[in-house]
């Protein structure tokens, strides 16, 4: 086996180790081990792409207290339950499968009594997942909204500012709904910083957003003057006072809802640095809390490549950097791709010509933007391959088309669906030696 093909393999290997310690079922069952909960009828309901894992291993705590549900979670995340129903809705943008379903949730929750308990399982995809338009507003507004949105460049945060404001589900408006005497949100984090009200848009947590910072968001963007009508009206008023705001702290509504994080992208990065060490590596999880623009911190990746390699440092080869995190994708062309494929191509530009450098950008659930691939891992020779494929890199990423290019390179990493969904994954390898 060559240095190149030992590197991947052992990234992979890495990656999968990684995939295992956020396995929603596995961190649902060791939340509810450490739970005190009170007893009486148990109602399950959530929203997110690893929403359907988290429902049956509730099912399988729980057992015949367990009265009915239902979860909505993406296309090819769905599993065998025997009392949660689950739905399957478009993802990233909304669709009509994921309003129906989201409207069923709000009378699920609306039907719960006062001795039950709703157990709210949730995960990053929830957004688009369970929209439920405010009044005055229809599907084809959130789905214009979002898709602006979605390539402007906004953060995470920043769109969920806006998705509270005009669908009624987010910013605490299921506890809000919910009738239950205790509300327990367990949820599996893809944010950086793993706040509760920024996941699937907080559906049970406090809204730190007012339609003030919605508005704001969109102006910051120049997106005011460029949605729907309806959906500029509708902030206006909230904006005037004329709609009740998001549930804030110290409402009611919260008194009964508790919170816990069962999983996050901290926990997959240790777990990557523990199963790159078994494999003889030094390993070090740099960073949890990665953000920005997806090209420039592919940057900075092949800048610690190139360090590790040439200089070791920060510690010497056979060495692995880990460090998760959520970038964004400002859309200038009309290329194919997602944030882990564009940050890899910058990231292959970056060690061009480096032996032994590897960088690899993992979309945890399994699908990096609108395309069948999970991200990508690049090296050294990344960029020839392309160029002998007959696809400038360069002009690629200008372009926002990172997938052919990374397809005709060998690059792509193709998982399918993983049932899991916390933040994205990168990893910077230092090669060893020959063997």
């Amino acid at each position: 086996m060559s240095n190149a093909e030992a590197l991947r393999t052992d990234a992979w290997r890495v990656c999968q180790a990684a995939l295992a310690s956020v396995e929603p079922g596995r961190c649902v069952l060791r939340a509810l081990k450490e739970m005190d909960l009170p007893g009486g009828r148990v109602w399950v309901v959530g929203m997110g792409k690893a929403s359907a894992r988290m429902a049956a291993a509730c099912e399988q705590f729980f057992g015949e207290r367990v009265a009915g549900g239902l979860v909505v979670t993406a296309d090819g995340c769905a599993v065998p339950t025997s009392k949660v129903t689950v739905a399957e809705a478009g993802h990233p943008v909304p669709d009509e499968r994921g309003m129906a379903a989201a409207g069923e949730l709000a009378a699920l929750a609306e039907r719960t009594a006062e001795d039950d308990v709703l157990i709210v399982v949730i995960s990053g995809g929830g957004s688009a997942l369970a929209p439920l338009p405010s009044t005055g507003l229809d599907l084809t507004d959130i789905r214009k909204t979002a898709s602006l949105l979605l390539r402007s460049g906004a953060t995470v945060r920043e769109m969920n500012a806006v998705r509270k404001h005009v669908e009624e589900l987010k910013g605490g408006g299921l506890a809000r709904r919910a009738r239950a005497g205790h509300v327990e949100s367990l949820i599996l984090s893809d944010v950086v910083g793993d706040q509760v009200e920024a996941i699937a848009s907080g559906p049970t947590a406090a809204d730190s957003t007012t339609f003030r910072d919605a508005w704001e968001v969109l102006v910051g963007y120049g997106l005011e003057e460029r949605v729907p009508p309806r959906v500029r009206e509708h902030l206006r008023r909230g904006l005037a006072g004329e709609i009740r705001e998001t549930v804030k702290v110290g409402d009611r509504t919260l008194q009964r809802v508790r919170h816990m994080i069962v999983g996050s992208g901290a926990e997959a990065a240790s777990a990557a640095a523990q199963a790159a060490e078994e494999l003889g590596y030094r390993a070090l999880v740099l960073a949890s809390t990665v953000e920005g623009e997806a090209r420039e911190v592919g940057r900075v990746c092949a800048a610690v490549a190139q360090e590790l390699s040439q200089r070791g440092r920060p510690v010497p080869p056979p060495a692995m950097i880990v460090l998760a995190g959520e970038t964004t994708v400002t859309v200038h062309g009309g290329g194919r791709g997602g944030r882990n494929q564009e940050l890899a191509l910058s990231a292959a530009l970056g060690i061009e010509g480096v032996d032994g450098a590897l960088v690899c950008a993992l979309g945890t659930d399994g699908r990096d933007g609108p395309t069948d691939a999970a991200g990508a891992m690049v090296d050294g020779r990344s960029t020839e391959r392309m160029r002998a494929g007959g696809v400038e890199p360069r002009a690629a990423l200008a372009e926002n088309d990172a997938y052919p290019a990374l397809q005709v390179a060998g690059d792509l990493l193709f998982t399918g669906p993983t049932g899991t969904n916390v933040a994205d994954l990168y990893l910077i390898v230092a090669g060893r030696e020959e063997r």
